[in-house]
């Protein structure tokens, strides 16, 4: 007869607990503390409110470095590592991928689930309305756009496991779309070259659809058979040249000057005769509405054959295919989809705005929608939300706070901490957890933009 031995208790806090586990830290646990309190120093040297002189460059670094609060960032990096380090010792869960037994619990309760999120949806609903006009703004531009963008992205890098760096591209196809087919009927068209016709920004949303989503194709058919990085370099150039083409023929897409007098929405059904202003509320209602509807869409078809298929591509493409996958098809049907949700994107930017550059139409742009996804959560749609408003609001949060050269250091010192201490992101699926844990037993990769887990 054999006896079960159930299972330990976490250990006490206490200084023999902590002792044992100083014992058992590997050159990978030191290795961060060292990465951590090199990233303090760096912020600390780079948000130094001084200039250099051409006689002494380097005294910026020195009066930075023997600044009194450089003890504060250090002793902040240090605190983070020990909790890191020692959370099974002092009692935390030594698991950063699983959800607690009580939290999964509650989850998985019969209508929990949905009650959560009409809880989400209503706090999305009021709270805009105790806000200043400037934060309903970024509300909008700021967070609500690159919600959907990452959503977008998401499909392609989330579920197929694509890398795309020139995503940005597909957002300026739908603006300059909607500049092309509308016009307010005021002043000079929106574009030298413009459609013999003219339409309300709602009808252009299935115009942008199908140009951004024949964009994809046009790029995908070719360059979907390359993987990894070859992939990236491809995508990226392609968002260049778009930048490119809208800053230089000047003879189609005013180039530099960019596009004026782009109509805002308007509906006239018979009694409703409504007309979207400057106002960005009404914008924001609208965008939440659309998100909402890409959510559970892109939830359906996640569930599907389809993503089903996109799992299998983004696991092992090799062994997708030797299944009998067709993955060049399933791959451009990622791409399509993703670049029809940036299409979308553009046609809400270009309305609220009435003017679109195409500076705004940056790399960074791509790489900042990238960055969403991953700090959010590859895979999760209710994660790439979440990144776009924590990170997205940590950048409105900043204004006037700090300058805005240095607004981006404290954005990238938050993202790379999130890479250290929680690399499957704020809210990841449950498959991008399950490679996490594994990658952290030794087992397969983590990495969903490489050639598989399993490889």
């Amino acid at each position: 007869m054999t006896t079960t031995t159930p299972p330990s208790a976490p250990p006490a806090a206490s200084a023999a607990g902590v002792r044992a586990r100083l014992a058992q830290v590997d050159r990978v646990a030191w290795g961060r503390l060292v990465g951590l309190l090199l990233v303090s120093l760096v912020v600390a040297v780079m948000t130094w409110p001084a200039d250099g002189t051409p006689e002494r460059p380097l005294q910026v670094v020195t009066d930075a470095l023997l600044a009194p609060r450089v003890a504060i960032y250090l002793v902040i990096a240090v605190l983070l590592w020990l909790v890191w380090t020692f959370r099974g010792a002092v009692g935390l869960p030594a698991g950063v991928t699983t959800t607690p037994a009580p939290l999964r619990g509650l989850l998985q309760r019969r209508g929990t689930r949905p009650s959560l999120y009409l809880v989400v949806l209503a706090v999305a609903c009021v709270v805009p309305l105790a806000l200043s006009d400037a934060a309903k703004t970024a509300l909008f531009s700021d967070i609500g756009l690159y919600a959907l963008l990452a959503l977008g992205l998401n499909v392609v890098v989330g579920y197929a496991g694509l890398l795309d760096l020139g995503f940005i591209a597909f957002f300026a196809i739908g603006a300059y779309t909607t500049a092309y087919f509308t016009w307010s009927g005021h002043g000079a068209h929106p574009l030298p070259v413009h459609a013999p016709f003219h339409l309300n920004p709602f009808f252009v949303f299935p115009i942008a659809l199908v140009v951004a989503a024949l964009a994809g194709v046009i790029l995908g058919g070719p360059t979907l058979r390359l993987r990894g990085d070859y992939l990236a370099i491809v995508t990226l150039g392609f968002g260049e040249i778009v930048q490119l083409l809208a800053n230089n023929a000047d003879k189609v897409t005013n180039g530099p000057r960019g596009a004026f007098g782009i109509p805002h929405f308007s509906l006239h059904i018979g009694p409703i005769d409504y007309d979207w202003t400057l106002d960005p509320l009404p914008y924001y209602y609208l965008l939440l509405a659309i998100i909402i509807i890409v959510m559970v869409a892109f939830g359906r078809l996640e569930k599907s054959r389809v993503g089903r298929a996109w799992a299998a591509i983004r696991e092992d493409e090799v062994a997708a295919e030797a299944s009998g996958v067709p993955t060049l098809r399933f791959k451009l049907l990622a791409f399509a989809i993703g670049a029809s949700t940036s299409g979308f994107a553009g046609v809400l930017f270009a309305s609220k705005t009435s003017f679109i550059s195409p500076i705004t139409f940056s790399l960074q742009a791509s790489i900042l929608v990238l960055t969403v996804v991953i700090f959010g959560g590859m895979g999760s749609l209710f994660g790439v939300v979440l990144g776009s408003v924590v990170l997205q609001g940590l950048a409105y949060y900043l204004r006037g706070k700090v300058p805005d050269t240095d607004r981006y250091l404290f954005f990238g010192a938050v993202i790379m901490a999130m890479m250290v201490f929680r690399p499957q992101g704020l809210l990841p699926s449950r498959r991008r957890s399950r490679e996490i844990t594994l990658s952290e037993e030794g087992i397969g990769r983590a990495d969903a933009l490489g050639t598989g887990v399993g490889a």
